[in-house]
């Protein structure tokens, strides 16, 4: 533990919200007991909790306007939570009257406590069977197997240097144009050096990486290689990391991070795309990005009208890989543990009524091997006063995309429909604290996984199978695919494929298709506000990224999109 001063003793569980050295949320906070054994520390449990809201501008602390950690929560230095006498009520106190929902936090502390007690009780089991100095050679036994082997594997893979770049959608304090993250991999000998360098300065909103949360994203990606191996200290001495100071990668106190998980689900993604070459047996396309919706208010469904935090995210789709679909409707890969809250649950303890929550058709990035399906979830506020809400997501300009002349998924987004019958509005992916009354729809998509290969060559068997259980439909299976399916009887789930005009259908798309991802931007901008292309033609057939809302062009964040997809699809494609 960091920042820590004093002796520690049995009982002792310390709480602790520092990303500086561990790159979680200000509002995550999490319980740290020292585990004694023969009178010496051993090991440390630990628990994560999310104290949602702890001293944050808006509710939730996900303010994405704050340029410093000031605005995004109070920060909780290591502090002695429980002793031998118990909990410290007064620190306890402390820091449940910094939120919004005080008795809840309270009872977060108490169900954490007991979660690092059941691992302390474990391991002292252990060590009263094998001894203090058998556990503790085993504990560095596994470590060091763990780093032997993962030495050998790459050390057997050819020594060379592999680059890439994603992005984050903006900065929302500066111009247009998307922010860069680049990596380059060099493998030599037995070990794996990352270098971010070239990579964006800081950003003026929470969208921010400390060097804690860029190492863990680097693990993550990496460790999804070798997924035999546990997952130790031992693992992290592989591979070494260079990252700018001050750049995006490595901001430095006070600059806001509590967004960090969007350039780390960027630099696990663009590992993926780096070690799919690597090992093309797993390669594996761009996942969604995990999206967290948060809604706070005053519960008018009760006559004391009780606070509530309403606090969402959902799953998506995964990217397709060498040989299988992408996983559908599966947590992102941040936090693949992460299940999907129950609706029912949620609208027991919130004003907010689900009326919608199913799989995406065409959310999918088309590809020989397609993406997993994403999802689309719709809310309606019931009974509450001063109703504000916040979203952090990404990927509406950066969009998921595919590898090994695979196609893009769709942007993400939340729409918002005013009670009344008022015009809907999109507010798009970033936003925080905005008011929203009883009867206000709110609606979001997740989009689905790139795709993997050219979905010219996509088995027309597979299409139909797509078809019948909603995950494609029959326009875009010809648009994205090449396929012409006829529809026999949509009930029964019985369509068939025209092979001849398939041929011909694909044929034409081999010919045409490189010709429309270099068609002038303003002209595809054009005809997306005249109704003659879609969202989905937009970005799978022109790679043009727009202002969703108004439909206006984005320049620079098309020239980077463009780049990243002729590397990554055009390069791959068959003209014949």
């Amino acid at each position: 533990m960091r920042h820590f001063e004093g002796d520690m003793h049995e009982g002792d569980v310390f709480a602790i919200n520092d990303p500086y050295a561990g790159g979680t949320h200000f509002s995550d906070v999490r319980l740290i007991r020292p585990i004694f054994a023969d009178g010496k520390i051993i090991a440390f449990s630990q628990s994560n909790g999310h104290w949602s809201d702890v001293g944050g501008s808006v509710p939730g602390s996900f303010d994405v306007a704050a340029r410093e950690m000031f605005r995004e929560g109070l920060r909780i230095t290591p502090v002695r939570l429980f002793d031998k006498r118990g909990l410290r009520k007064d620190v306890a106190h402390l820091i449940a009257s910094n939120t919004r929902d005080p008795a809840s936090i309270i009872g977060d502390i108490q169900a954490q406590a007991e979660a690092t007690a059941v691992c302390e009780r474990e391991i002292l089991r252990l060590v009263n069977k094998y001894g203090r100095d058998t556990v503790e050679t085993g504990l560095a036994a596994v470590q060091d197997y763990v780093e032997r082997s993962a030495r050998q594997r790459i050390a057997a893979l050819p020594d060379g240097e592999w680059e890439t770049v994603d992005y984050i959608d903006r900065d929302p304090a500066g111009g247009e144009g998307m922010i860069p993250i680049r990596i380059k991999m060099t493998i030599k000998g037995d070990r794996a050096i990352y270098d971010f360098t070239g990579s964006h300065p800081t950003i003026g909103s929470i969208y921010n990486s400390a060097f804690g949360a860029t190492f863990s994203a680097v693990a993550a990606g990496m460790k999804t290689f070798f997924p035999d191996l546990p997952l130790n200290s031992g693992f992290y001495r592989c591979f070494d990391i260079i990252a700018p100071e001050g750049s995006i990668v490595d901001a430095k106190w006070p600059i806001a991070v509590t967004g960090f998980l969007m350039p780390f689900e960027k630099i696990m993604n663009s590992i993926y795309e780096m070690w799919s070459k690597l090992m093309p047996e797993r390669a594996l396309a761009c996942a969604f990005n995990l999206e967290y919706l948060l809604t706070g208010g005053l519960d008018a469904r009760s006559a004391d009208k009780p606070i509530f935090m309403f606090y969402d995210w959902l799953p998506g789709g995964w990217g397709g890989r060498n040989g299988k679909d992408g996983s559908n409707v599966t947590t992102a890969c941040f936090g693949t543990g992460l299940m999907s809250q129950p609706v029912e649950g949620q609208e027991r303890a919130n004003p907010i009524l689900t009326t919608k929550c199913e799989i995406l058709t065409d959310s999918s990035g088309p590809g020989k091997w397609r993406g997993g399906a994403g999802v689309e979830k719709v809310s309606r506020m019931l009974q509450a006063e001063k109703t504000v809400i916040s979203y952090i997501c990404d990927r509406e300009r950066a969009v998921v995309w595919g590898i090994e002349g695979g196609l893009p998924s769709m942007p993400h987004g939340l729409t918002l429909q005013r009670a009344g019958g008022k015009p809907e509005e999109r507010l798009g992916s970033i936003f925080s604290d905005v008011p929203i009354g009883e009867g206000d729809v709110f609606s979001r998509p997740t989009a689905g996984g790139g795709g993997f290969g050219d979905p010219l060559e996509r088995d027309p068997r597979l299409v139909i199978e797509d078809i019948k259980d909603d995950y494609v439909s029959v326009a875009r299976a010809a648009k994205d695919y090449g396929v012409v399916v006829q529809t026999i009887d949509a009930e029964l789930c019985e369509y068939e494929v025209d092979k001849a005009a398939t041929d011909a259908l694909r044929a034409r798309i081999r010919r045409e298709r490189v010709a429309k991802v270099r068609l002038d931007p303003e002209i595809v901008a054009e005809r997306y506000r005249s109704g003659a292309l879609d969202t989905f033609d937009v970005i799978r057939q022109h790679a043009v990224i727009l202002d969703w809302g108004t439909g206006a062009l984005l320049p620079e964040s098309t020239r980077q999109f463009r780049e990243g997809f002729e590397r990554r699809s055009v390069a791959n494609w068959a003209t014949n």
